[in-house]
């Protein structure tokens, strides 16, 4: 097993690992933090203004 060399065996390995009972209390807490951070990031993102038609035209008639 240590010498499967396929595409997806190091992700596999990292994955089996990883949902181990220690490692497992960790890597939830870590995502936990990973998504708080990232939507905190997204929520303080300023949307750019509109660009906007400009003044209105000077013929406008006025009531």
């Amino acid at each position: 097993m240590e010498n499967e060399t396929r595409p997806g065996a190091a992700i596999r390995s990292f994955a089996r690992w990883a949902t181990t009972p220690p490692q497992a209390y960790a890597a939830y807490v870590l995502a936990l933090i990973l998504v708080a951070g990232l939507s905190f990031y997204v929520g303080t993102l300023r949307p750019k203004k509109a660009v906007s038609m400009g003044p209105p035209p000077v013929a406008v008639p006025r009531n």
